[in-house]
């Protein structure tokens, strides 16, 4: 924690005060609680905001379904947005990919309590399952389709967050839900302990961060690379959100999500 606050400190050398032009609005698809994700976020909002200097500021919803709805707004200058919404808005509102989680794919999984006498998906039938949202990508969509797909009819309750999900499963509150690796190991042990994989999806391009089309070529620019400069200047900063490096990412990286939606 003291090395973390250093190092915020050291970021904050130059007042934002000082920065040129108006603020950018980065939007972080709230999988996480909003408290959670802007300790995540934060700091490497401030290390953006140093690189090209202009202020980035955080911005999230309480729900993933009202985050859809500011996607659709064009509301955020910068977004961290799953791999649906991605194939989705880039193209209703021209949001232009520029980095991704380096060297990742993205796995939907289904998850149980250990002590769970669940062992295989076919024991879901019939059972009440918490997933984050309707569009979330792995965590309900990937999730979901497979269990149709295998003839397995469930009763979907969607709970906000995937940090929900795995609160109420641990809780028992439901058997079983849907989830992605990388929320499912940044939770406290407490309750990640508590769990165990079901199933596991085959992978796909994950994440994209992804800019408004109003952002200048110039300063997309600037932003990518700040992004994925993270790794080599302050790969600490990307510890809590269970990511080792972003690198540049291009439209046609996520076409593997449009052929998996062009396929149904």
């Amino acid at each position: 924690m003291n090395l973390l606050r250093a190092i915020l400190l050291s970021l904050l050398v130059t007042p934002i005060s000082s920065l040129a032009a108006k603020p950018l609005n980065f939007g972080i698809v709230p999988q996480q609680s909003a408290e959670k994700l802007a300790r995540q976020w934060m700091p490497i909002l401030q290390y953006i905001s140093k690189e090209i200097g202009q202020e980035v500021r955080f911005a999230t919803k309480s729900s993933i379904p009202l985050f859809e709805k500011e996607l659709s707004k064009g509301s955020y200058d910068i977004t961290y947005m799953n791999p649906y919404h991605y194939t989705v808005f880039s193209q209703s509102n021209g949001y232009i990919a520029i980095a991704k989680a380096k060297n990742k794919k993205i796995k939907g999984v289904i998850v149980v309590k250990k002590e769970s006498d669940i062992s295989t998906v076919q024991e879901l039938e019939g059972k009440k399952l918490a997933f984050p949202s309707p569009d979330a990508f792995a965590a309900s969509i990937l999730s979901q389709s497979f269990l149709a797909q295998n003839n397995i009819d469930i009763e979907p309750v969607y709970v906000r967050s995937h940090d929900s999900v795995y609160h109420n499963i641990a809780q028992g509150n439901f058997v079983a839900g849907g989830g992605i690796y990388r929320t499912l190991n940044a939770m406290q042990p407490e309750v990640s302990d508590k769990l165990t994989v079901l199933w596991e999806s085959k992978g796909y391009t994950p994440h994209a961060i992804a800019v408004g089309p109003h952002v200048s070529k110039d300063l997309r620019k600037r932003i990518q690379q700040a992004i994925t400069s993270l790794e080599n200047v302050h790969p600490e900063l990307l510890s809590p959100l269970k990511i080792k490096g972003f690198e540049q990412a291009k439209d046609s990286d996520w076409n593997d999500v449009r052929l998996l939606f062009a396929e149904e």
